[in-house]
């Protein structure tokens, strides 16, 4: 579980709204981006109505072009784990990772 209250009182919070297949859209909270063995992955944590979310969403960022960017999920379990490891141990300090 994430504690992100210290860490949103010193930063500015970006919001970005995804759509998934079926034209539905959720916000996230853009948390950071972490590159891993030649790919950069996005880290967002899911905006709830009123609740605080217990885990984050990683993706893959495709890059479509030099404006737009596509973001593509992942299946392996190792990639989630290492790219979720990096974030952690960046941000061991701004947050209170429950195992």
């Amino acid at each position: 579980m994430l504690n992100n209250e210290d860490f949103a009182e010193d930063y500015e919070v970006e919001i970005i709204t995804l759509e998934d297949d079926l034209g539905n859209e959720q916000d996230f909270e853009f948390l950071d981006v972490v590159e891993y063995d030649g790919d950069e992955y996005i880290i967002l944590l899911p905006v709830e109505d009123g609740e605080e979310a217990d885990e984050v969403m990683i993706l893959r960022i495709d890059s479509i072009d030099d404006e737009n960017e596509n973001y593509v999920g992942i299946d392996d379990e190792e990639i989630l784990q290492n790219v979720f490891a990096i974030f952690k141990d960046r941000y061991k300090d701004e947050f209170d990772f429950e195992d």
